[in-house]
């Protein structure tokens, strides 16, 4: 496997769950997030999260919860 397969292998697919858990080190939450394959994902939007509630994207209604 080459450094770049790997590389992407390793990438989150968007959309590929519908709920997203996340932690203080993922905040500012943005969707898609980092680490996530970007090519066939919609615009970055920034999301208000507020520990113990989900938030929604308004693209393509992944939610994701704040954990400790």
């Amino acid at each position: 496997m080459t450094a770049r397969a790997a590389k992407e292998s390793a990438l989150i697919q968007p959309n590929a769950e519908h709920h997203y858990k996340v932690t203080a080190e993922d905040l500012p939450l943005s969707c898609p997030m980092p680490g996530m394959h970007l090519w066939n994902s919609h615009p970055r939007v920034y999301l208000p999260l507020v520990p113990g509630e989900r938030v929604k994207c308004p693209y393509c209604g992944a939610s994701y919860t704040l954990v400790k």
